[in-house]
C-alpha cells in the first residue's frame, strides 16, 4: 500500500491540474488568493487538500477543525481507495455536469462532491467500529450539505450528485460505480424492519430529480429512473421506469445513461 501511495504522489494528473487551476483562479481574482492557498496550493496532495476542505466544512462548536482534520488524515493514510474514489468522483462531475468547466470547481464549490467525500470518511470510521464518530459525521454532513447518507451505506466510485439537495441514502442501501443522482432523491425503506431494507443500485444508473426508490429492491445496471418516480419493485438492467408507482416504459435509450445524463423518455444517445 505504501508503494502505491508513493507512485500516486509522484504521478497525479488530477491534482496537478487542480494546482494549475488554483493558480489561474488567483490571477483572475486576486481576492481569492488566501482561500486558494489555504485550500489548494498549501497542500502537497489531493488527500491533504480534501482533509482540510472537509474538516473546515464540518467543523462546529461541537468538534474543532483540527480534530476533524486529524480524523480525515488518518482515513486517507489508512485506505488509499478513499483518495482514488475522490478522483473518480471529481472526473465524473467534470464529465457529466455542463456547469463544471474545471477540476477545481467540485473541490472548492460543489456541495455534492464535498458531501460524498465527507461520507467516505464517515464510512471508513464505521468500518473501523467507530460508530459514534461516524454518526457525528453523518449529522454534520446533513446539516452542512443537505445530504443524509448513513455511514453504513456502501457507495461506489465515479459518483455524481447533481445539485445534491435533500438526498437520502438509508443504512443498507448500496450504490454501484458511475452512478448519477439528481436532487431530492431518496433510497429508503418501507417499514420498521431492522434488516436489509434499502435499495441496491447497479453500476451506471441515472436517477432523476425527486425519485424515491423504496425497499430492498434491485435497480439493474445502466437503467434510468425518471424524475418524480416512486420505485417499489426491481428494475431490469438497461431499462427506463417512470410513474407513481414506477413502471417500465422502455429501454434505457443509451449504453451509459449515467454518463450521457439523457433524461428524455424514449430518447436515444
Amino acid at each position: 500500500m505504501a508503494q502505491t501511495k508513493s507512485k500516486l504522489s509522484e504521478v497525479d494528473p488530477v491534482w496537478d491540474r487542480i494546482i494549475r487551476e488554483g493558480e489561474e483562479a488567483i490571477s483572475l481574482e486576486p481576492l481569492l488568493g488566501g482561500l486558494m492557498h489555504s485550500c489548494v496550493l498549501h497542500h502537497k496532495s489531493m488527500e491533504q487538500a480534501l482533509a482540510f476542505r472537509v474538516s473546515m466544512k464540518l467543523a462546529s462548536g461541537e468538534m474543532s477543525e483540527q480534530l476533524l482534520r486529524e480524523i480525515a488524515d488518518e482515513a486517507y493514510a489508512a485506505d488509499v481507495t478513499i483518495g482514488q474514489a475522490a478522483r473518480a468522483d471529481l472526473v465524473a462531475v467534470f464529465e457529466r455536469d455542463p456547469a463544471c468547466h474545471r477540476f477545481l470547481q467540485p473541490l472548492m464549490y460543489f456541495k455534492g462532491y464535498q458531501a460524498i467525500q465527507a461520507y467516505r470518511i464517515g464510512h471508513w470510521l464505521w468500518k473501523q467500529g467507530r460508530q459514534d464518530m461516524a454518526y457525528f459525521f453523518q449529522m454534520r454532513i446533513s446539516e452542512t450539505f443537505g445530504v443524509d447518507i448513513h455511514p453504513a451505506c456502501r457507495v461506489g466510485k465515479g459518483i455524481f450528485l447533481d445539485h445534491a439537495h435533500s438526498i437520502v441514502f438509508g443504512e443498507t442501501a448500496v450504490v454501484g460505480d458511475n452512478v448519477s443522482i439528481l436532487h431530492s432523491v431518496t433510497l429508503g425503506g418501507t417499514g420498521k424492519e431492522d434488516e436489509d431494507r434499502h435499495p441496491k443500485i447497479g453500476d451506471g444508473v441515472l436517477i432523476g430529480a425527486g425519485a424515491k426508490v423504496l425497499g430492498n429492491i434491485t435497480v439493474g445496471c445502466c437503467s434510468r429512473i425518471a424524475a418524480g418516480s416512486v420505485v417499489l419493485h426491481d428494475v431490469p438492467p438497461e431499462s427506463t421506469v417512470a410513474g407513481v408507482p414506477a413502471k417500465i416504459v422502455g429501454k434505457a435509450g443509451c449504453s451509459q445513461p449515467s454518463v450521457s445524463m439523457n433524461q428524455l423518455l424514449g430518447g436515444a444517445d
